[in-house]
């Protein structure tokens, strides 16, 4: 039985992320990791003791980090699909970190769309880079088997200074009743470069679910930033080359 088909409202997903470059040379580590998984449908249920929809508290969601800049999600959300000629679906979830203590830095989010038949059938990817970056990608999905999906899109953004602008993202969903799956690969020239994925059980939307998360992430979202900064410097020291990034890709597009 599908995750889909038994989600009430919210959730989070608690697991960890795994990060592997094959060339010039391997390159790999996992940490531990969580994101939020919200139900566009009930935006006005957002909220709890610690959780807060556009307010400051141990953890937090903001319409003005993403897509657009109104205060309006929702509205920003169909924006965005318009401009990429996308309609609406009666089902959306929006998979994402939240702020914690009012700060998130989101390397990518994820808005899924359903089709009539409760399948995740596309994806609006959106990609923040470290100088101020911002690209939305649209995915369309094909279901591989039952609870794999999987789809690809140019990559057109810098965001890493030892990787280059362009590329192939190829995605790969997995949803089944216990856990929810993510995984990137990027290719370079027809060559795979990296794989970037996620995994992460399910957790209740709940004040008790944000006081646990806090007390074992209370730092994730500087970490993102040290992390990457940690990782980048072990690159440089093995000697891989630099890559510039371009004034475009210091704004963001859309």
């Amino acid at each position: 039985r599908e995750i889909w088909m038994c989600i009430v409202s919210h959730l989070f997903y608690e697991g960890e992320v795994y990060h592997k470059r094959f060339s010039p040379k391997i390159h790999e580590f996992t940490y531990p990791f969580f994101l939020l998984d919200i139900d566009v449908s009930k935006l006005g249920e957002l909220k709890n003791r610690f959780f807060s929809f556009d307010r400051f508290n141990l953890f937090s969601f903001s319409p003005k980090d993403h897509f657009g800049s109104s205060g309006n999600f929702y509205c920003n959300i169909l924006e965005a699909l318009e401009s990429f000629g996308m309609q609406a679906t009666q089902k959306m979830r929006f998979i994402t970190l939240p702020k914690i203590f009012n700060y998130v830095f989101n390397p990518i989010s994820i808005l899924l769309l359903f089709d009539a038949e409760d399948k995740p059938s596309e994806m609006l990817v959106e990609v923040h880079n470290y100088n101020g970056g911002r690209v939305l990608y649209p995915v369309k999905l094909t279901a591989t088997s039952p609870t794999v999906y999987k789809g690809s899109v140019a990559k057109d953004m810098y965001v890493s200074p030892f990787l280059q602008r362009d590329g192939v993202y190829k995605f790969s969903l997995v949803i089944n009743a216990e856990k929810l799956s993510i995984n990137i690969t990027l290719d370079e020239e027809n060559e795979k470069k990296l794989i970037a994925s996620f995994w992460g059980e399910e957790k209740e939307f709940s004040a008790k679910s944000v006081m646990r998360l806090f007390c074992r992430h209370t730092f994730l979202t500087f970490w993102v930033v040290t992390r990457t900064t940690w990782q980048s410097l072990k690159l440089w020291l093995k000697g891989i080359k630099f890559i510039s990034v371009t004034p475009q890709d210091q704004i963001r597009r859309f």
